[in-house]
């Protein structure tokens, strides 16, 4: 296949999937979806990106190691937990703040399911990268 065809096409398709990707997230907790899927999805526009452009110039898109979204990923899905915890419900417990036009509702679900979405993304992120940088 022609690169300059593969990148062109990646381009845009990099950019539907991780905006898919946002969206399944924030349906999640009301719908099929949530924090896993939209993860992988982001990985897999990563891995689309690095494929078609190189995993050098992946590396620059993302900018953010991505241990660092694992351990923001960790602490954001226990964060949602142990919130609840504070104010004497069990453990995990969906805690309600109110409802956002276009998003619904929004609470410690849905810190959890960006917690479960980083962890995922920094995970399939570290995985991609260490298949695909060339060994010294």
């Amino acid at each position: 296949m022609n690169a300059l065809l593969l990148q062109t096409t990646a381009r845009l398709l990099v950019l539907l999937i991780v905006v898919f990707s946002v969206l399944v997230l924030l349906r999640g907790h009301n719908e099929p979806g949530g924090g896993f899927i939209g993860g992988l999805l982001c990985g897999l526009a990563f891995g689309t990106h690095a494929l078609s452009f190189g995993i050098r110039r992946t590396r620059r898109l993302v900018r953010i190691q991505p241990r660092v979204l694992l351990g923001v990923g960790l602490l954001l899905a226990a964060g949602g937990g142990v919130v609840a915890m504070l104010t004497g419900k069990p453990f995990l417990t969906g805690l309600w703040l109110g409802e956002v036009p276009g998003v619904g509702k929004i609470g410690s679900v849905l810190a959890f399911d960006i917690g479960v979405y980083l962890v995922v993304l920094g995970t399939t992120l570290m995985i991609l990268f260490g298949l695909m940088e060339p060994e010294d």
